[in-house]
């Protein structure tokens, strides 16, 4: 659920909300029952957890370079005899 930053015209306080997208916005001020204003939020900034974001999109093309090499012994001049 969305977060919501109010401020009254009356005493000036400022508080936070939790509300549904769906609730009606709050009218009054819970210290003075001032009227309320809702703030225009900046929104939500973007939280990378786990470890690594890109894993499993990023490792693909390297995991095929690092296949094709193989074991070194298949393209040389180096017969060994």
């Amino acid at each position: 659920m969305p977060t919501y930053e109010y401020e009254c015209s009356k005493c000036g306080h400022t508080f936070e909300l939790v509300q549904s997208i769906h609730d009606a916005p709050r009218q009054r001020c819970p210290r003075c029952r001032g009227k309320v204003r809702r703030l225009i939020g900046g929104g939500v900034g973007i939280a990378f957890k786990g470890s690594g974001f890109y894993v499993t999109d990023s490792r693909k093309s390297d995991g095929g370079a690092q296949k094709s090499g193989g074991d070194g012994k298949a393209a040389g001049g180096d017969t060994g005899d």
